[in-house]
């Protein structure tokens, strides 16, 4: 059940259009960043959205299964696109399971400062952080993922 202190939901008073649209496990990847990138474009943008999430921390973010704000750079934007195709699936799947282990729901509206606060405080055991970013090709680079997988064992 979602955490209705902090959350909004899509039919609240801000449209769509001034909310940040972010994939779940993107909650995950913009804390690990280092600049590491598919294309200098990618990396620019994620700069970008990051940057802006710094600046306005309390800006209100749409939580999404699909290409997002992230994705808009991304050279494998149109395989993503397409639901069908297996890399689609696995990263929908990556979604799905952050905002399950959240107890949130595709379309959850909340401040980013409150989305980053929640993850990090209920994505913390290693079984989920390797069920969420175990097959991501960048965890390996990612600093929240080498972070959040050594929490369990030093507790």
């Amino acid at each position: 059940m979602p955490e209705k202190s902090i959350c909004r939901y899509e039919t609240d008073s801000k449209s769509d259009s001034e909310l940040l649209r972010i994939r779940a496990h993107h909650l995950c990847c913009i804390q690990g960043f280092q600049g590491y990138g598919y294309s200098p474009v990618f990396v620019a943008n994620m700069r970008a959205v990051i940057s802006d999430l710094e600046v306005f921390p309390s800006r209100p973010i749409k939580l999404v299964t699909v290409c997002d704000a992230i994705c808009a750079s991304c050279p494998s934007k149109m395989e993503c696109t397409v639901q069908e195709s297996v890399l689609s699936q696995k990263i929908r799947q990556m979604d799905l399971t952050v905002l399950k282990i959240l107890k949130l729901d595709v379309g959850t509206v909340l401040n980013a400062d409150e989305a980053f606060r929640l993850i990090n405080s209920k994505l913390n055991k290693a079984s989920h952080v390797e069920e969420v970013c175990g097959t991501c090709k960048w965890r390996q680079k990612c600093l929240w993922y080498i972070q959040a997988g050594k929490q369990e064992s030093e507790v």
